[in-house]
């Protein structure tokens, strides 16, 4: 059983995460003001002091502690530590992605320490910290205090001697509408709002004094993001879910070249090297040190890939331009529709990005590296992958958009959408958003801004299924969002796109091209994407418009009782809807 305390955006997310196990587990809150659905949770409600604490672990069977409580909840931070010790569990902090600092603001450890060579000050610390602050006022200051909206609010700062004249309320926490020469913030995280309230600050020109965040107990295993949280989770209580994650080929080759990169520049060989994923998290990876190269070996977690445990080599050198390189067993494209062209080596988009950010700050003073990736056995793990289909000769590839492979095996990730689904309806949204994964959910939440997070659910390849759990669930709007690679198969009537099942018809495809009046030539049609290139640009509509027309033919069948919207999306994100 696991206890999570949280009341944050890290609170909500940590519930998102949870939710995919389809394991009970409990959610604390101080007060009952966030709204967070819960499926499998049990909402509680109210402060725990370190008696009560342990008591309720004790009574509920709780084997792991989740703090993802405010950087600022200093007695809530230290209780759970508290109690964690006394009953020997372990115990997780949720921490915000912090920017770093800057130094060219004033930080402070306190609220002793602010400067006091100021006239005014705004400060945005909560209303806790009025009482704090008042010393500044007998010195000649004049403070505002920005606070929250609410009743118990305004009640509090009045009965620590705020005035009317004194309290601002926030309404958007980035828009300063008032002229002080300095103001105070707490070292919240991006998040919190930081780094906007820090640029608004800076655009009237005023002094910022920013409140250091508490520094993090040692008996926590800190996390920053979704992806960390739930392999902590699997890592400290295995059996909470029944598929465990792993990392892609990308995530890898990265913390290899991290690994690399340290021994020559810093001279230090850890055994863990930390690497930023695309979602600006941060996840320890372990690497082993060899003559001339670091590696790491691919760990597919539950997924049943051929990749697991291929080992993932990085040799990093100085030069006169920063270049990644394919090594032995690294795949090169020969045809074109990839993200680089042939003669290329097969390291894609996403990868490349994380290794040029992974190293970016360790590389100070702007030296220029050659880092090559290599897979010794990368060539013969290749032939039973679909690389020589497609034209990917020599090796594997190296691939991942989020960093992360979640669990894949047909039962377990159709009950994973299942209970999303349910996660969606419980939500309370009208409408549910299916979408096949972390590129076109970018693209479709950028389209529907204001629905909830968990109205937006990952189908995978299982179009048709999700379909029918969209009924059950009688949702009435559902938003089927698509990529071209999967519209073309869905067009052609394969409720279920893996490419193990089926393959694009490129027959089918030209079929389509005559009924939108652009027949092309698709000869050397490799992917379907391609065509966002080959098509003159005044017949994308029309293409888009026949093929969403066929998708609907085969998905309304399975929502009799719902208003369905197929979205198409290019690989920049623009969206196509039939006129």
């Amino acid at each position: 059983m696991i206890l999570v305390f949280g009341g944050t955006t890290e609170g909500r997310k940590a519930v998102e995460v949870l939710e995919e196990s389809g394991s009970t587990y409990y959610y604390s809150t101080r007060t009952e003001e966030q709204e967070v659905a819960l499926h499998h949770g049990v909402r509680l409600h109210g402060a725990l002091d370190q008696q009560a604490m342990i008591a309720f672990c004790r009574e509920h069977g709780v084997q792991l502690l989740v703090d993802a409580a405010h950087p600022f909840a200093r007695q809530l931070h230290e209780t759970v530590a508290a109690v964690a010790k006394v009953l020997r569990v372990p115990a997780i902090r949720y921490e915000r992605i912090f920017p770093e600092r800057d130094n060219r603001l004033t930080w402070i450890d306190d609220y002793t320490q602010v400067p006091t060579d100021i006239h005014s000050l705004l400060a945005t610390t909560g209303v806790q910290s009025i009482a704090k602050l008042r010393p500044l006022e007998t010195k000649g200051i004049k403070v505002y205090y920005r606070i929250l909206p609410r009743k118990s609010s305004i009640r509090l700062a009045k009965e620590q001697g705020a005035t009317d004249e004194q309290l601002l309320y926030y309404e958007d926490s980035s828009i300063i509408d008032i002229n002080a020469d300095a103001i105070l913030l707490k070292e919240s995280g991006l998040t919190g709002g930081f780094q906007e309230k820090v640029d608004a600050a800076k655009a009237r020109g005023m002094r910022i004094i920013v409140l250091k965040r508490l520094a993090t107990p040692t008996v926590f295993h800190s996390v920053n993001g979704p992806h960390g949280l739930r392999r902590m989770v699997e890592r400290l209580l295995p059996a909470f879910y029944p598929l465990h994650s792993g990392l892609t080929t990308g995530t890898c080759a990265t913390a290899a070249a991290v690994g690399a990169t340290l021994r020559l520049l810093r001279n230090e060989t850890p055994a863990e090297v930390p690497v930023i994923l695309p979602d600006g998290e941060t996840i320890p990876v372990p690497v082993i040190y060899g003559d001339g190269y670091v590696s790491v070996f691919k760990e597919a977690g539950d997924d049943p890939d051929v990749t697991n445990g291929l080992e993932i080599r990085a040799n990093v050198i100085p030069s006169a331009t920063f270049t990644i390189e394919g090594g032995v067993g690294v795949g090169r494209f020969t045809l074109p529709g990839f993200d680089y062209p042939p003669g290329e080596p097969a390291i894609n988009k996403g990868p490349r990005q994380m290794i040029c950010h992974n190293l970016e700050p360790l590389t100070m003073n702007h030296e220029p590296l050659t880092v090559t990736i290599s897979v010794p056995d990368g060539e013969e793990i290749a032939r039973r992958t679909f690389n020589p289909r497609l034209g990917i000769e020599g090796g594997i590839s190296i691939i991942g958009v989020s960093g992360i492979v979640k669990p894949f095996s047909e039962e377990a990730f159709i009950q994973s959408i299942r209970k999303c689904m349910e996660v969606a309806k419980a939500s309370g949204s009208d409408r549910v958003v299916i979408n096949s994964g972390a590129k076109s959910e970018r693209f479709v939440k950028t389209y529907y801004p204001t629905l909830p997070s968990q109205a937006f659910v990952e189908y995978g390849n299982y179009i048709g299924e999700t379909l029918k759990m969209a009924h059950e669930l009688q949702f009435p709007n559902v938003t089927l969002g698509l990529m071209l690679g999967k519209a073309v198969k869905l067009a052609a009537g394969n409720l279920d796109t893996h490419s193990k099942k089926t393959v694009m018809d490129k027959a089918f495809i030209a079929t389509m091209l005559e009924e939108a009046g652009c027949p092309i030539d698709l000869t050397n049609l490799t992917l379907a994407r391609e065509l966002w290139q080959q098509i003159p640009a005044d017949f994308l509509q029309a293409f888009a418009g026949t093929i969403i027309s066929h998708c609907y033919q085969h998905c309304m069948p399975l929502l009799p009782d719902s208003s369905l919207t197929i979205l198409l999306m290019d690989d920049e994100g623009k969206i196509y809807q039939k006129t």
